[in-house]
């Protein structure tokens, strides 16, 4: 039996991945991957899953896994990603070009996926394209990188060590400090959530306090959002339940405001709401209105404060790049910056190094461990990844149940 050539690319995030994934699937490839030219593709991508529930959603129609008659947005993150997998396989395509397939999957959820690809490689060809090293796939022998928009295929390199850029550097101050005179930020005593009669939490114990840095875990469909919205206020399941948000009990009287002015927060969601022109300098400037975007004259001692936080990323010669044209990882450290402006009680970080390349991995992480180290915000990370380079003080991890999930402090 002809044994099938896989291949594991890995990208630095300045490759234009999208082009690259369409001259695949265009059969344009040169080089080594001209073999694909005559072979039909599919791709099986994060992307690729939303537009498909799009597409269910408009037509309402069941077309990814018609056997269950459910729409692809009804599951679970792992859940989609099985069922798209198996509509990728049934379209009998000659290669599966995989776009970060393990990115936003739980630990248990990674290692389902990877046998099932181990064994699908018997029969179908596989490219998969990677930001991060530690996702090479051990079964699959041809590994190569791309580190420019030539699209060649390099040998891999080892990776170097990282060198701390924020090292003996002091965070900026903020114009004026939100204060919270509570020690004890977030309080959850025995609080259970449950949706249309299926139970999402049960019991659950946690205390946030000022300075602490904390990891949230859990499997997908734990939980995990429900708690992050219970904490922001957005969530009308914290009333009437033993739930404290900065010194209030919710439902006390207190707005919506009297909370989310206590919180920072980045969600690789938030970036796609910032696509207009805006520069580097006008995003960070736009922390400290909580704008979508700058609309309003900054003043001299905020233009100063900015400055000063360019100087501390060292990132002064970007500040009229717009902020598009920024490799992701800067993108992130920009809106991480913009969370932290007024140094606010909370932050909260949820899934920050996803998509990520290595390098751009290290200069997120290194900044919220200075945040972590240099500051007394308590921060609230949220991924299934564990980073070497950050050192949470304690993870609160969920576990589902059938009475809904329970939660463990590990330190």
């Amino acid at each position: 039996m002809h044994q099938l050539e896989h291949w594991d690319i890995l990208l630095s995030n300045k490759v234009a991945k999208k082009d690259f994934i369409q001259i695949l699937l265009d059969k344009k490839a040169t080089g080594q991957l001209d073999v694909f030219n005559t072979k039909k593709g599919i791709l099986f991508s994060d992307l690729a899953i939303e537009k498909f529930i799009e597409k269910e959603y408009q037509y309402d129609s069941v077309e990814a896994a018609p056997e269950t008659h459910r729409k692809l947005r009804t599951f679970s993150s792992g859940e989609r990603k099985k069922a798209f997998l198996k509509y990728c396989i049934n379209q009998q395509p000659d290669f599966i070009i995989l776009d970060n397939p393990l990115d936003h999957l739980d630990h248990n959820s990674r290692k389902e996926l990877v046998i099932q690809l181990e064994v699908l490689a018997q029969k179908i060809t596989l490219i998969q394209l990677i930001n991060r090293s530690a996702d090479l796939l051990a079964f699959i022998k041809n590994k190569r990188q791309i580190l420019n928009n030539n699209f060649g295929l390099e040998p891999l390199k080892p990776k170097e060590k990282t060198t701390n850029i924020f090292e003996n550097k002091s965070i900026p101050n903020p114009i004026d400090p939100i204060t919270c005179h509570e020690n004890i930020l977030i309080q959850m005593n025995n609080l259970s959530v449950s949706y249309d009669e299926r139970p999402i939490l049960n019991n659950i114990n946690w205390t946030v306090k000022k300075g602490e840095f904390w990891q949230l875990i859990g499997p997908n469909g734990s939980g995990k959002s429900t708690i992050l919205s219970l904490i922001s206020g957005d969530n009308s399941k914290g009333y009437g339940q033993d739930l404290y948000l900065f010194g209030h009990k919710k439902g006390s009287g207190e707005s919506i405001w009297d909370i989310k002015k206590n919180i920072g927060q980045y969600a690789t969601a938030m970036t796609d709401l910032f696509q207009k022109k805006q520069t580097v300098e006008q995003m960070i400037l736009s922390g400290f209105f909580d704008s979508v975007g700058l609309y309003t004259q900054p003043s001299t001692l905020q233009l100063k404060k900015a400055d000063e936080w360019f100087e501390f990323l060292n990132m002064t010669s970007l500040k009229k790049k717009s902020f598009l044209d920024l490799s992701i990882g800067q993108q992130r450290v920009i809106m991480i910056v913009r969370a932290v402006l007024k140094h606010p009680p909370l932050l909260i970080l949820d899934e920050p190094t996803e998509g990520l390349d290595d390098e751009n991995v290290a200069l997120v992480t290194q900044l919220i461990s200075h945040l972590a180290q240099e500051t007394d915000i308590a921060i609230l990370f949220v991924s299934h990844r564990i980073e070497k380079l950050l050192a949470p003080n304690a993870v609160y991890k969920l576990t589902p149940n059938e009475s809904g999930s329970v939660g463990q402090i590990i330190t």
